[in-house]
């Protein structure tokens, strides 16, 4: 008896990621998708996908919730890469790389929710923690080390700007770039000019 409740619930898990990976695919995907949609691509039933998660609303929260997390180990991944280099290029680096997963995930289509308030404020929720809460700490860290000369809230504000503006925008389309290519040159243009150099320290108060 016992081995067999294992073996059921390592069945069970492995539909729920069979699951979760079909839903990541077509939802994240472009146009609209409806579980009857995901249901035939699966070729399983409705009320199956639904003993696993009870409405579309818990299923795109895991979907968002699984991608946000592989974002949140890249990020890492590229702030160990970087420990060592100065910090604008920390900085520099922990943008692109941030700037390029959620573009991969399609996260500014994802933050208008679809027409779905409550999708939305998830999104707007994982990327502030996963992003924007890991780019104020590294502009607290660079003022108090005294490589800004601008305040780091007035650079948060800047490059949050930029990186949403960037996802939104039609110009990587039109200049065949990606928006993490022109993000790396907003980056260059508009942050090295506030990392403090020999001579070139100005003094802002915040």
């Amino acid at each position: 008896m016992e081995t067999k409740s294992v073996s059921s619930v390592s069945e069970e898990d492995v539909r729920a990621e069979l699951i979760l990976d079909a839903a990541s695919r077509l939802f994240l995907g472009p146009g609209r998708v409806s579980m009857d949609d995901l249901a035939r691509d699966l070729g399983m039933a409705k009320k199956t996908i639904y003993r696993h998660f009870p409405g579309k609303h818990s299923l795109m929260t895991a979907v968002l919730d699984r991608q946000f997390g592989a974002i949140e180990r890249t990020l890492a991944a590229a702030a160990d890469e970087a420990r060592d280099r100065p910090f604008g290029e920390q900085v520099r680096r922990f943008l692109v790389a941030a700037g390029a997963e959620l573009e991969r995930i399609g996260a500014a289509q994802l933050a208008t929710g679809r027409g779905d308030a409550v999708l939305r404020r998830h999104v707007e929720q994982r990327i502030d923690t996963v992003v924007y809460q890991r780019l104020d700490a590294m502009f607290d860290d660079g003022h108090r080390r005294g490589l800004l000369s601008a305040p780091p809230r007035l650079l948060g504000e800047i490059t949050r700007g930029a990186v949403e503006r960037l996802l939104n925008s039609p110009l990587p389309r039109e200049l065949d770039y990606t928006a993490a290519d022109l993000l790396r040159t907003t980056v260059d243009t508009v942050l090295y000019g506030a990392i403090s150099r020999p001579g070139n320290k100005i003094e802002v108060t915040s």
